[in-house]
């Protein structure tokens, strides 16, 4: 099964995207939890799920970035998933915001790269 992406969630493909040519790592993207993730070697960084931006974070960091507003666990099970947070649309509308979840992401790609 295909999946398919509303007008929404294309838009906001396409700004990660352009985020993306900032950084000098290369990213992949593969469809995944019934969207779309952006990998760093592998590694999922943040993706996309309904309206929603998903994001990897550090355990250590995870209690300070639960803590933000439009931010609650990614419960993709049912049940909170380690290390994953859903970030509401309300807190990636700038791109300054946008680009500081994609960081929190990659860092934790890379934490993951050298354990």
């Amino acid at each position: 099964m295909t999946t398919q992406f509303m007008a929404s969630d294309e838009r906001l493909a396409n700004r990660i995207r352009e985020q993306l040519t900032f950084f000098k790592e290369t990213f992949t993207e593969k469809k995944m939890f019934g969207g779309i993730c952006f990998l760093y070697e592998g590694k999922m960084t943040v993706g996309i799920a309904k309206n929603d931006l998903m994001a990897r974070v550090k355990l250590e960091k995870m209690e300070e970035n639960l803590a933000k507003d439009f931010v609650r666990s990614m419960d993709f099970t049912k049940k909170p998933m380690k290390e994953f947070i859903y970030v509401y649309s309300e807190g990636f509308e700038t791109e300054l915001a946008l680009l500081q979840w994609i960081e929190l992401g990659l860092e934790h790609a890379k934490h993951k790269l050298i354990q």
